[in-house]
């Protein structure tokens, strides 16, 4: 095969391959690196037997994606704080125009599922992201690896079970989801407690991930009155410090942060029955690397009458 047509037929199944791997690893630094890897293997090997390019290249990358998840793991073991995916900016646009599809897209890609997946084996979590995110055949799944098909059901049924009952039971309208987004990005800058408490759900939570690189609760905060004392205390007058930025991702509204122009926070809500059931918060700067030139609308501004103590630059921890 010219090197032309292998670089046009790998390039034409780069962006799956890419959200296979990100789904696996919840980086896209380790998604990259085993997508290139991936490439040397489908140029440098040899392809005589290869009838299937993109079972092939799925059964590369997904095999590469196992070993480092099992590296991953361990090293995790030892990461500061709570562990949070790496944000990725999701713009979906004209390429997938089914609501259906775009909506299976943002919830397999959503921070909240994620985490949850986070908790299965590595067998469980290849064969969920390439069955339930994907749509791949359970024989394709299992020549992928290396296992009889009757295994992989029995990996998928666990793995869908599991993640059953860890993701969040509910669907949310996305003009919801962006307005209470918007609202509770009003409370927070401007440390109305009140406001804040009326956002959040009684069992609300806020989880935060700086990996012990910046200043960030080194536990989950529990209970919407502790929660919105935290934000009340570290976020009031955020808007007169921070550029703001209303960006939509993994699926769903999130606001970045920007300090002298360079992402230095993320904040994403969970959603259930109107109200604030999870924060998201991610300080650790080797996360936002991705966030550098955030494209969506600044963010809104709380009134001017809610602007008042001065605030540090570092939350406390």
């Amino acid at each position: 095969m010219p090197t032309d047509t292998l670089t046009e037929v790998f390039e034409e199944h780069r962006p799956m391959l890419l959200g296979v791997a990100y789904r696996m690893l919840g980086r896209t630094a380790d998604a990259e690196d085993v997508v290139q890897e991936a490439w040397l293997r489908w140029t440098g090997g040899d392809r005589a037997a290869v009838r299937e390019p993109r079972a092939f290249l799925v059964r590369i990358t997904t095999r590469l994606a196992l070993d480092r998840l099992r590296q991953a793991q361990t090293r995790r073991e030892s990461y500061v704080g709570p562990w949070l995916p790496e944000p990725v900016v999701t713009d979906f646009g004209p390429a997938v125009p089914d609501t259906a599809e775009r909506a299976l897209l943002a919830d397999s890609v959503s921070l909240a599922v994620l985490v949850v997946l986070e908790s299965l084996s590595p067998l469980e979590r290849a064969v969920f992201v390439l069955r339930e995110a994907f749509g791949f055949p359970y024989g394709e799944i299992a020549t992928a690896l290396d296992r009889t098909e009757a295994a992989v059901r029995q990996l998928a049924g666990r793995a869908r079970r599991h993640v059953e009952e860890g993701r969040p039971r509910y669907d949310v309208d996305p003009a919801e989801r962006r307005d209470l987004t918007e609202r509770f990005l009003t409370a927070a800058a401007g440390g109305d407690l009140g406001g804040l408490l009326a956002l959040l759900a009684p069992d609300a939570r806020l989880v935060g991930d700086s990996g012990g690189k910046a200043k960030a609760p080194l536990r989950i905060i529990e209970g919407a009155d502790k929660v919105g004392r935290f934000l009340a205390a570290t976020s009031q007058g955020a808007d007169t410090l921070y550029d703001l930025r209303l960006v939509e991702v993994n699926g769903a509204p999130a606001v970045v942060g920007l300090l002298d122009g360079r992402p230095d926070s993320l904040v994403q809500i969970e959603v259930r029955d109107g109200r604030v059931q999870c924060v998201y918060i991610i300080r650790n700067p080797d996360k936002l690397t991705g966030l550098a030139d955030p494209k969506g609308p600044p963010a809104p501004r709380h009134p001017p009458a809610r602007r008042g103590r001065a605030v540090s630059r570092d939350p406390p921890s």
